[in-house]
């Protein structure tokens, strides 16, 4: 293309990228006629219902991370200071539809961080969002609920209690003012205020077309940490985290603990490292464990035959014979040593950590 297309080109851009703005801020201009302030104020008011801006001490900083897309104010309607909220706090986020198994693990979540001082931060829906609220509030800690209409407004219509218990023990926010009702484009649009006042958003369950995953990108687009919860291969309504956890976009997490070390600090929150259960056997030293492991199940065996199986001298294997009896895990018989009836079919320890069933 020669210059003079390349210029032509240029022009028609500039044409078309004018024509948009001008309707844009025809809409604005139609809008703007219905912008009754002074009235928002004097509901907001009545209601109990604070406004929120830049500058004052309860908003929260991070969300100047969102740069042109902040918000240049929120209606805060409850008890607690939004800003110290979220100063340790983490987005939970899942699907309306949730499985009995999402329920549950949101509301384990939920509790969990609430325990270790983390506020939850949600979207007051159906589902994973009020499960995970409910999970917070059963343990005493403030909850966040962003809300995709005016905070005097419950939507869903359900969640009247789950409302007024999040009002008196944590906080309901919006950009919406009073009065505002929900709708599709209001959903998407919040969603990045919850990805944006938390350390990092755990998605719970998500299918592939769930509001989640929108939020989700929001995490990821802020750099902030992305966590996502495994389910069943076959469950449609985890299908959307098994593709962030596939493309790695997030880390798998499967407790309370593991998220904290996520987007916890580096040595204040590390997760403790998951082990098995302590067995008696454990606590036994590799030789008492070998000559255990010499002394049969059911006919009885001298402490000679169980030196040669146990692979130790004849006055070490009395010695730990004398120490298992004591300690009740085995038995003197006319015929000799053997394991007590109840200590038959317990796992044994194997000195490289595996478990195996005891020969019989």
């Amino acid at each position: 293309m020669g210059v003079g297309g390349s210029s032509r080109a240029w022009s028609a851009g500039y044409e078309q990228a004018l024509a948009k703005v001008g309707k844009r801020l025809a809409a604005w201009q139609a809008r703007i006629g219905a912008v009754r302030p002074e009235a928002d104020l004097e509901a907001a008011a009545r209601l109990g219902v604070r406004l929120l801006v830049p500058g004052v001490t309860e908003w929260p900083t991070q969300l100047d991370q969102l740069g042109y897309s902040a918000p240049i104010g929120l209606w805060a309607c409850g008890d607690a200071d939004l800003r110290n909220a979220c100063l340790r706090s983490v987005g939970v986020v899942g699907s309306r539809a949730a499985t009995a198994y999402g329920t549950h693990v949101a509301g384990e979540f939920g509790a969990g961080l609430s325990e270790a001082g983390w506020t939850v931060v949600s979207g007051g829906a159906y589902g994973i969002d009020a499960a995970a609220h409910r999970g917070a509030l059963a343990a005493d800690s403030p909850t966040v609920a962003v809300l995709a209409c005016g905070v005097d407004v419950c939507y869903p219509s359900a969640h009247e209690d789950l409302f007024a218990l999040i009002r008196s023990q944590g906080v309901l926010i919006s950009e919406c003012p009073p009065g505002v009702h929900p709708t599709r484009a209001r959903f998407l649009i919040r969603n990045r205020l919850i990805a944006a006042l938390s350390r990092g958003t755990l998605v719970v369950e998500a299918a592939l077309r769930s509001g989640a995953l929108n939020t989700a990108g929001h995490a990821v687009a802020l750099r902030r940490h992305l966590a996502a919860i495994p389910g069943p291969v076959t469950s449609e309504t985890s299908a959307g985290c098994h593709r962030l956890l596939r493309e790695r976009k997030a880390v798998c997490v499967t407790t309370p603990d593991e998220l904290i070390d996520l987007v916890g600090l580096i040595g204040d929150d590390l997760a403790p490292a998951p082990r098995g259960p302590v067995l008696p056997r454990d606590t036994l030293s590799p030789t008492a464990r070998s000559v255990l492991d010499a002394v049969p199940s059911r006919q009885g065996a001298g402490p000679a035959t169980i030196a040669v199986a146990a692979g130790v001298d004849l006055a070490t294997a009395v010695s730990a014979l004398g120490a298992l009896a004591a300690a009740g895990f085995i038995d003197r018989t006319p015929k000799g040593w053997r394991l007590r009836p109840d200590r038959r079919h317990q796992p044994v320890a194997q000195d490289d950590g595996r478990r195996d069933p005891s020969p019989p």
